[in-house]
């Protein structure tokens, strides 16, 4: 009998490659759907279909002998307003569609806590109102509403929201913290840094991706928030790193009120790769509560914040000359750092 086919959209990502490798150890069969070329060492064991999730046609090609879905394919913050929109809700109403229309058993959408907006109180729980931050986060509950329709409609569509993920070909935002740290620089926070930050290991969040494909359907048929149980402050999860490093650096609070309106400024005129959601939450405390998760799905997650940081630092530092020169947009590069290069001579 053949193996139903997982499909992976977004599959050439961050979380898309660290998925897809995750399935394959436990011999599944994996397709990816992505605009950006699979190439990685996995492809001769991936099926890969090069393509954008907005196009019907080559969303149903991709989905022939599909069992599972799972949509992490999403235009990032960085993104313009337009991709964001058309990408991230409207693409996931075309994969819904064609993967309920092909016969798909289940759609695993991947949303973002950004959809709880900036937070007015801790732990943020999954009943809790939504309030999108700029075009991503009205995206996601836009998308999320279509995941709504189809459960509404009979099919089985387990919504995820993870935290800030790490880990192995995360790069992004974090890779200024990483290469700061490698440098021997001190590295900034706003504030004192003593909020408590929520992240998530990669390798959790895959995890609990498996579980949404694999228990029984009524129960994981809901909405989940995913981020780590052992979590500190901002300082702490970054001084984690800079100890790592061994340059005796440290983490240097800076006064928030003034430096938001600077990072404010210099993302309005595309000087900084640092957007609203960033600088408006790195100061405040931002975490969720996994007991849905650890109730329904048996699941704790395994990594601690520093345990996740640490396991990306040593990724990044065998990989580090590997990403010289390159820039982009999405989490699998460094980000072009803009003005925010004049800062790294202050620490």
């Amino acid at each position: 009998m053949q193996r139903p086919v997982w499909l992976v959209t977004g599959g050439s990502g961050f979380l898309g490659i660290n998925l897809c490798r995750y399935l394959l150890a436990r011999g599944c069969a994996v397709r990816t759907l992505d605009i950006a070329p699979f190439d990685y060492p996995e492809q001769k064991r991936v099926d890969t279909v090069l393509g954008d999730v907005r196009d019907r046609a080559t969303v149903d090609a991709a989905m022939r002998d599909v069992g599972i879905v799972v949509h992490a394919a999403a235009a990032l913050p960085l993104s313009t307003p337009e991709e964001i929109r058309s990408t991230d809700a409207e693409g996931t109403r075309v994969v819904l569609e064609s993967a309920f229309r092909n016969g798909a058993a289940r759609v695993i959408f991947i949303s973002s806590t950004s959809v709880y907006g900036i937070p007015d109180h801790h732990p943020l729980r999954e009943a809790d109102a939504l309030h999108g931050v700029g075009p991503y986060g009205e995206a996601k509950i836009a998308a999320e509403g279509y995941c709504r329709e189809s459960r509404e409609a009979g099919y089985c569509v387990p919504v995820l929201r993870p935290k800030s993920f790490v880990g192995p070909e995360r790069l992004g935002v974090f890779e200024l913290l990483y290469e700061w740290a490698a440098a021997g620089r001190n590295f900034p926070v706003l504030g004192p840094g003593d909020n408590l930050y929520q992240l998530l290991d990669v390798e959790d969040l895959c995890a609990v991706i498996y579980r949404c494909a694999t228990l029984d359907a009524a129960l994981v048929n809901d909405t989940f928030n995913v981020g780590a149980k052992e979590f500190g402050t901002m300082r702490e999860n970054f001084q984690a790193v800079l100890d790592r490093a061994g340059h005796g650096r440290r983490v240097v609070g800076i006064p928030a009120g003034p430096a938001i309106l600077a990072l404010r400024l210099l993302e309005a005129l595309r000087l900084s790769p640092i957007y609203r959601w960033i600088y408006d939450t790195a100061a405040q405390e931002s975490f969720v509560s996994t007991e849905r998760l650890e109730r329904k799905l048996g699941f704790v997650p395994q990594y601690s914040n520093r345990q996740a940081l640490l396991r990306n630092y040593e990724w990044y530092l065998a990989h580090r000359g590997e990403y010289r020169g390159r820039t982009g947009v999405s989490h699998r590069v460094p980000w072009k750092r803009g003005a925010l290069r004049l800062a790294e001579m202050f620490f």
